[in-house]
């Protein structure tokens, strides 16, 4: 079989980073000042799909590095409901592959009339929210011809993390991102293949995440849904205690990705929690030992992005090994225009 579209773009990950990085480092130092001048009390975010989960990754390094609070605003509240808002001092980051949803660039626009400073992180550079923005993080991945975004994600997880290490002015953040290409590099080398057999027989599954994890969670699952057509549901290593943990069954799938911080000890106790309920969970970890291997990037809070590429490639094969075409899901289109 050929390679899919969704496969090249996994691949071309490290190097589209890379690119990222180069391009963009000058831009992101100087918007770091900027953001510190500024001093915000509060950010909110603007974005759909994977990039509201790369929106979400950037919310828990912006709360732990700088205690500066995130908040996802439903991009409705503007589009529709046209609610005035009260930003006066914050920052909005809007997060889009096409920059062309009408919902994202209506609040955008109606955060900024409120006083807020609006950043447009996008894969196009010549787009309707990138004009509307007061400053533009042009990602430069290259067309993405799978419906399934891969590599735009990464690559505004990326930027965004650089964001923060500049913003944070902190070195040990701004060395793990400039590893984050080399990482990705390890990633793709990764064999997940061993949970296929179950994956591909179930109907359902979870997946658990704690701190930036639950972003990577929350776009596995949503990947699985995606190119897979597996009904999955993401929680945070706490929430899954409550109600859903009465769905466990025997051999019922659960993806753990698991990061070397604050969260390990919490992590564990909540997967040892799961299996006891009969749950078969694989744990992704980049310690000796994982069942499923992720590559370290030096920084604990960065590894989860490395976790998420080697999941791509495990979802794109998951796809095809259940009998479906990873880049063209039957009720998708890859740019998706709300209000």
């Amino acid at each position: 079989m050929p390679e899919t579209f969704m496969a090249a773009e996994i691949r071309d990950t490290p190097a589209a980073v890379a690119r990222l990085l180069a391009g963009q480092g000058p831009a992101l130092r100087a918007l770091g000042q900027r953001l510190r001048g500024r001093d915000p009390a509060v950010v909110v975010t603007s974005a759909r799909g994977s990039s509201d989960n790369a929106a979400a990754f950037f919310k828990y390094l912006c709360e732990i590095l700088l205690g500066v609070p995130v908040a996802s605003v439903g991009p409705s509240v503007a589009s529709l409901y046209r609610a005035p808002l009260r930003l006066a001092g914050a920052v909005v980051v809007s997060v889009s592959q096409s920059g062309q949803s009408p919902d994202i660039v209506a609040l955008q626009a109606s955060a900024r009339a409120a006083g807020a400073l609006a950043i447009a992180v996008v894969n196009q550079d010549d787009s309707p929210l990138a004009a509307g923005a007061d400053a533009v993080v042009p990602l430069g991945a290259g067309v993405e011809r799978s419906v399934a975004a891969t590599k735009t994600c990464m690559a505004s997880a990326a930027a965004l993390a650089g964001l923060v290490a500049e913003w944070a002015d902190d070195d040990d953040l701004r060395a793990a991102v400039a590893r984050l290409p080399d990482a990705l590099a390890a990633a793709l080398r990764h064999d997940w293949s061993g949970a296929l057999p179950i994956f591909a027989a179930a109907p359902s599954a979870y997946v658990v995440g704690r701190g930036p994890a639950l972003p990577v969670a929350a776009e596995a699952a949503l990947k699985l849904k995606e190119t897979a057509v597996l009904h999955a549901e993401a929680f945070s290593g706490a929430e899954v205690m409550h109600g859903p943990l009465q769905l466990l069954e025997p051999g019922f799938p659960v993806l753990a990705f698991a990061q070397g911080d604050a969260s390990r000890g919490a992590m564990r106790d909540s997967v040892a929690r799961l299996a006891a309920a009969g749950g078969r969970v694989f744990t992704a970890a980049a310690e000796p030992g994982a069942e499923l291997p992720a590559a370290p990037t030096g920084h604990a809070l960065l590894d989860p992005l490395p976790m998420l590429l080697s999941f791509y490639g495990f979802a794109e094969a998951l796809s095809r090994a259940r009998g479906y075409d990873p880049d063209r899901p039957s009720h998708l289109r890859k740019v998706t225009e709300t209000l």
